[in-house]
């Protein structure tokens, strides 16, 4: 049961609309497109969050009861930290979306993106005691890397913040046990990515599992080394080559543009 559930409220903003936010709303509003392309959508459920630039500790998020393929840079919504929705808008937010986001984003001022999926996969190997094995190269990349949260019921309880960041800790990626998974980063595109490569990983551990072969369990030194490989290659910035953000651009854009409006 709920001790403290949230509540959501409407206080729109008189601040108009920066040109970065535009940006981010574009951008964002890709992400939304992308998870539904590659199928790690759950109709009007799981959420998509970005921190708007500025002083104002504002995040947006999708609105409740649109589905992922639907969404454009417009109909985000932009909440603070109170539960507070800061435009004319005719839609809601999905409390479960507010009490996890609000809860990274005021912790990790270095958190500019959240996605938290409920695929099959993810949602499998959330149910599984030993959670996400090394087993394959992709998943190396989430070792000692990957926090893990208990489950306690739909998250609509503002106390289960504390207790969400507490075990979310530092890291980026974070199982919650029989529920999905979430990835959080310094960027739109670097927390895609991320959220794509968790959700082959668990596909590959359950296609592996379900052979009924033996699992090659590679070495606690071989799997820091490599996710250390992985920890240079993908630090923003550090790589001196383009992030690909542009090419998934392009693919949304040749398929429906609509989600820059």
């Amino acid at each position: 049961m709920c001790a403290n559930p949230v509540s959501i409220t409407k206080a729109p903003s008189n601040k108009a609309m920066t040109n970065a936010e535009r940006d981010l709303r574009v951008d964002l509003a890709a992400c939304y497109r992308l998870v539904a392309h590659f199928d790690m959508d759950d109709l009007f459920a799981t959420h998509i969050s970005a921190r708007v630039p500025g002083k104002d500790e504002h995040f947006l998020i999708n609105p409740y009861g649109v589905l992922f393929s639907q969404i454009t840079a417009s109909s985000l919504v932009k909440v603070d930290l109170d539960a507070n929705i800061l435009q004319d808008t005719e839609y809601d937010i999905n409390p479960a979306g507010f009490v996890i986001h609000s809860a990274i984003h005021a912790a990790r001022p270095d958190v500019a993106c959240i996605i938290h999926t409920h695929t099959i996969a993810g949602m499998a190997v959330a149910s599984q005691q030993d959670g996400l094995l090394p087993i394959c190269q992709k998943a190396l990349k989430f070792m000692n890397r990957t926090a893990y949260h208990d489950f306690e019921g739909k998250a609509q309880d503002l106390d289960e913040r504390q207790r969400l960041v507490r075990d979310l800790g530092d890291k980026n990626h974070l199982i919650l046990r029989n529920h999905g998974l979430l990835v959080c980063g310094p960027t739109i595109s670097w927390a895609f990515k991320r959220i794509y490569g968790l959700e082959k990983s668990c596909k590959t551990q359950l296609a592996a599992q379900a052979s009924g072969a033996a699992l090659v369990m590679l070495s606690d030194d071989l799997v820091e080394f490599t996710a250390k490989q992985f920890d240079r290659d993908d630090a923003p910035g550090t790589s001196g080559r383009p992030d690909g953000w542009d090419s998934l651009l392009a693919l949304m854009d040749s398929i429906d543009p609509s989600y820059r409006d």
